[in-house]
């Protein structure tokens, strides 16, 4: 008796091949763009622990801290920060401020000379700065600028 030990065709094996490579095709632009979007997310939670800090520190000593030697008005950006910003926050207010976005680049605080407003910025992906559209972006290199308590530029919808 022969014992016949059948295995996959070249044909079979390439139409699984080609199965894979389509689904693959599908799913990685799809992951890269849920990683960007994440990123984004990640940066205007931090925005947001960051100003809530300010503002509370704001409540108590009636004008917002100087992270940096820093002045501009609340939609004009600021100076970028460093690791060193932000010493008067801690820990009182926040135990450890958020510097940076989820790109790992510097976020910008910028405040008015009297200290009564203030904006935190993140450039967005590439890391440069974007003309200010005030409201939603459609880019992930668009700027994300948060401002007296409120997103004055935001990602929403669907990305680019």
């Amino acid at each position: 008796m022969k014992d016949r030990s059948r295995g996959f065709t070249l044909i079979e094996l390439l139409i699984v091949i080609a199965i894979i490579g389509i689904l693959a095709a599908i799913a990685i632009p799809n992951l890269l763009n849920a990683v960007q979007r994440a990123k984004q997310k990640r940066t205007m939670t931090d925005m947001r622990a960051l100003a809530t800090a300010i503002e509370a520190y704001h409540v108590d000593n009636s004008l917002f801290p100087a992270a940096v030697c820093s002045g501009g008005f609340y939609t004009t950006p600021g100076s970028v920060l460093n690791e060193n910003s932000f010493s008067s926050l801690t820990p009182t207010y926040i135990a450890q401020p958020p510097r940076r976005d989820g790109w790992g680049r510097f976020l910008s605080y910028g405040v008015d000379n009297g200290r009564s407003r203030y904006n935190i910025l993140s450039f967005g992906r590439d890391g440069s700065s974007t003309s200010l559209v005030c409201g939603t972006t459609t880019d992930f290199n668009d700027d994300i600028l948060y401002s007296n308590g409120t997103f004055v530029q935001w990602p929403e919808g669907t990305q680019q």
